[in-house]
């Protein structure tokens, strides 16, 4: 057994979108903390959600665009935090599974997982993902990520994307819309896939002035 890269696979990266899904505006997560794009928060650095213009991006191709690249960066560090605390050899699926925990908990360096990890004791690893269920509706994710890392089970599936109202609401009633997993590898991958024809380049779309957007969702 062995480390055989320092980055997501491909299909690591896909599970972990999935899992966040995509609102391509800024919005109240589940504790209040605003976030944007895929699970982006201010506490993995810029840009800081509660600071960006409400509502939808007049630009839909524009702000999931930045949603995915604002997730590349805050990946980078997710993945070194997990090769920092993990002191044993990991296959990719394993690895894939615990960035995933850690993206979603900020807890690898804590977590009694890691502890038994590193003990080599991967049964008892895989047992402690559902150490951590809060709030109890994250129970199927957790349940995923303890698949993955003890069985390499990924799931599949076109990704969504949903809309978010001016106060921060998101509408998860219906999808507004869904990616391929194509389409999500050309955004996750840019300098090594082609990047589909309705996906626009567009530079820092929420540093552009409030009229530039619109609340496209009710409230």
């Amino acid at each position: 057994m062995q480390m055989t890269a320092k980055k997501m696979s491909d299909r690591g990266l896909l599970a972990l979108v999935r899992h966040e899904g995509i609102v391509p505006g800024p919005y109240r997560d589940v504790k209040q903390v605003w976030t944007f794009g895929i699970g982006h928060t201010a506490a993995a650095g810029l840009p800081d959600p509660a600071t960006m213009p409400r509502g939808m991006p007049a630009d839909l191709d524009a702000g999931i665009r930045e949603a995915f690249r604002v997730f590349r960066d805050d990946l980078a560090r997710y993945e070194a935090a997990v090769l920092r605390a993990v002191k044993v050899p990991l296959e990719p699926h394993e690895f894939d599974a615990l960035v995933s925990f850690h993206y979603n908990t900020g807890g690898i360096a804590k977590a009694a997982l890691t502890r038994h990890l590193n003990a080599g004791d991967r049964a008892a690893a895989a047992a402690a993902f559902m150490g951590w269920l809060k709030p109890a509706a994250i129970r199927p994710r957790r349940e995923a990520e303890r698949d993955l890392f003890a069985k390499g089970h990924y799931p599949a599936g076109n990704i969504p994307i949903w809309s978010v109202d001016r106060n921060g609401r998101v509408d998860f009633s219906r999808s507004i819309r869904r990616l391929t997993e194509d389409e999500a590898l050309a955004l996750l991958r840019p300098a090594s896939a082609p990047v589909p024809t309705q996906t626009i380049v567009a530079p820092s779309w929420w540093r552009r002035p409030l009229d530039h957007f619109k609340g496209r969702a009710t409230s």
